[in-house]
Order: C-alpha cells, then sequence, then structure tokens
C-alpha cells in the first residue's frame, strides 16, 4: 500500500470502537443499572429501553462509518487481498464476521423495541404492544444473549482488525506476495 488512507482507515477504525464499546457498556452498564435500579421487571425493562433508544442513532452513525471505511478499504486494499496469501481469507472472514455482528444489532434493536412496547406506560404503544404481544420473558432473554453477542461479535473483528494491520507490514507483504506467486506458478521454487 504506498498510499496514505487515513480518512477511512479512521471511519473504519472509530466506527467499530464505538461499535464494540458502546454494545459492550450497554450489556454491562446499562443493562446492570436497569436492573439495580429498577423495582419491577417492567420498570427494569423500561430504564433499559429508554437507554439503548438513546443509543440508537450514535450506534448507526458508527456503523455507517466502520462500513464506509471498510468498503473503501477493500478498494485501496483490492490488489493485495487478490495477491498476498492470506489477506483473502481473512478479509473474507472479516466480512462474515460483519454480516453476523450486523444481524445480531439488528435482531437486538427489534426484540429491544418489543420490549420497550410491552413494557411502556405510554397507552399509545400499549395499544401498539397489544396488537403484537409477546411472551416478555422469553423476550428478554432472547435479548439478552443478543446485547451481548454485539460485544462479542464486535470483539472478534477489532481482533481480525489487528490480524490485517500485522498482514500490512512490508516484510509480510513480501512473503505474502512470494508465497501467493510460488502457488499459482508451479515451476518457482
Amino acid at each position: 500500500m504506498s498510499g496514505r488512507n487515513t480518512l477511512i482507515r479512521s471511519l473504519h477504525d472509530v466506527g467499530l470502537a464505538a461499535w464494540f464499546g458502546g454494545s459492550l457498556m450497554g450489556a454491562v452498564g446499562l443493562n446492570g443499572a436497569a436492573e439495580y435500579e429498577g423495582s419491577t421487571v417492567a420498570a427494569r425493562a423500561r430504564i433499559a429501553s429508554v437507554g439503548w433508544a438513546k443509543w440508537v442513532p450514535v450506534n448507526a452513525a458508527a456503523i455507517g462509518a466502520h462500513l464506509f471505511g471498510g468498503g473503501g478499504l477493500l478498494i485501496v486494499n483490492a490488489h493485495r487481498i487478490r495477491t498476498q496469501r492470506g489477506v483473502g481469507a481473512s478479509t473474507t472472514a472479516k466480512t462474515a464476521v460483519t454480516a453476523a455482528a450486523l444481524a445480531a444489532t439488528a435482531y437486538a434493536r427489534v426484540l429491544g423495541k418489543k420490549v420497550e412496547l410491552a413494557s411502556s406506560s405510554d397507552p399509545e404503544d400499549n395499544q401498539k404492544a397489544d396488537r403484537h404481544p409477546i411472551d416478555m420473558e422469553k423476550a428478554q432473554r432472547q435479548l439478552a444473549c443478543a446485547q451481548w453477542a454485539v460485544p462479542a461479535l464486535t470483539g472478534c473483528l477489532v481482533v481480525l482488525n489487528a490480524l490485517h494491520g500485522e498482514q500490512q507490514r512490508p516484510m509480510e507483504q513480501l512473503h505474502g506476495m512470494w508465497e501467493h506467486a510460488r502457488s499459482v506458478t508451479p515451476l518457482v521454487p
């Protein structure tokens, strides 16, 4: 990689940092505070729901920045992905984990919205919840799992990002491209 890509790399990294850190803080801090402060199941659900709802726009911006930066990095590193041994595999793994993290984030939001409506004291929300009744206990268990899946998956992305950084070292690039050339040219020793 000969040029600098500071902006797209920053968008990618800062977006991922916010996505990971925010989801981990929510699962530990926000849900823990709701559990501590809420006197009833509905009160705990309301407290957590308000906090998570406030996080949604920031999280969406973080995810958008990460995806935009990641797309830019794919474009500027396309040659390395094709020619450096190991980079294509780690890029594929990172793409798959990103898709899983996006799915877990979306699923957590859907479940969170259901719990929010079911625990609301607003009559309009109660009418919406009555049209789509849920098993609150089951939904909260699923939500807890989904909320922990997001920091687990985004944490994996942080590790894969570190691997990509290591693969960009000049000696790694040279070695990886040499190994790739050897694999496609059987006469090279």
